[in-house]
């Protein structure tokens, strides 16, 4: 199964970028963010020609999130996450597709840093910590897949001296970052590339696609039982040369259908 994440930065005003990728890679499952439309004005007749199932969280002007599946009904399971510090805000969706649990999420940007954008950042990111915990005791294959907004190390930001200051680079969130991987989850795109320069947002300005100057924002995280189906993981960063694209490229994964057999130990030699 072929999962991804995509920040589309506009739905409306993307489409035809979003129509040309989901028929070019045909991902099972996608989790959008960034939608920036009111939930009557979602193109849910698009999508749905395609071949995909949908449901989405929308906002006028701002955030929103969706989920697309060809491969079965998606079965909304949360539309918010809970606790939230400002539940008007349109940036989490969970759902059960083919037997998985996915929370697609976008994190808040929390910037300027310090003041409340920044504050309220890490208060999100606390609660998600939270119900991710809850979401690993639950036993079942869960996902977290989405724009989280943090660069987690200095290999996944382009000149990283020059980020110190903002928010997504924020000592205090890169530990937030850190704390939730530490409860069991996989970052599925290093795990697969571990010593690679890899990102998956380039800024419009400043020629930063042409220069590769940068950021990888975009995560897909599993647990345990799904790490152990991970088969690849991607980034389709020629989608962001595109026409009219997002300044985010599509993230994705592949899950075989069992986990991958590992290899026995060895005998131990006895002397003789």
């Amino acid at each position: 199964m072929k999962i991804a994440t995509y920040n589309v930065n506009g739905v409306n005003g993307r489409l035809p970028v979003l129509l040309r990728w989901l028929a070019e890679a045909r991902p099972d499952v996608v989790c959008l963010q960034e939608l920036k439309a009111p939930q009557e004005k979602f193109p849910e007749k698009a999508i749905r020609d395609l071949g995909y199932d949908v449901i989405w969280h929308g906002q006028k002007s701002w955030n929103g999130v969706a989920m697309l599946s060809r491969v079965g009904e998606i079965h909304e399971t949360r539309r918010g996450l809970p606790g939230d510090p400002d539940a008007s805000q349109s940036r989490y969706i969970e759902a059960a597709v083919n037997g998985v649990l996915i929370g697609g999420l976008y994190l808040p940007n929390g910037n300027p840093r310090p003041g409340p954008k920044f504050e309220y950042k890490l208060r999100w990111f606390d609660k998600l910590i939270e119900h991710a915990a809850e979401l690993l005791e639950s036993g079942v294959p869960v996902m977290l897949a989405g724009d989280f907004n943090v660069m987690p190390t200095e290999r996944d930001v382009y000149k990283p001296e020059r980020w110190l200051d903002d928010a997504l680079f924020a000592p205090e969130v890169r530990a937030a970052f850190s704390r939730l991987t530490d409860q069991g989850w996989t970052d599925a795109l290093r795990a697969m590339h571990p010593d690679e320069t890899i990102y998956t947002f380039w800024d419009y300005f400043r020629n930063a696609y042409r220069r590769d100057a940068g950021l990888r924002i975009d995560h897909l995280l599993l647990s345990p039982t799904l790490a152990d189906r991970l088969v690849d993981a991607q980034v389709d960063r020629h989608v962001r040369g595109w026409e009219k694209t997002s300044d985010h490229a599509p993230v994705w994964v592949e899950l075989g259908d069992k986990p991958k057999r590992k290899r026995a130990a060895r005998p131990t030699k006895q002397p003789g």
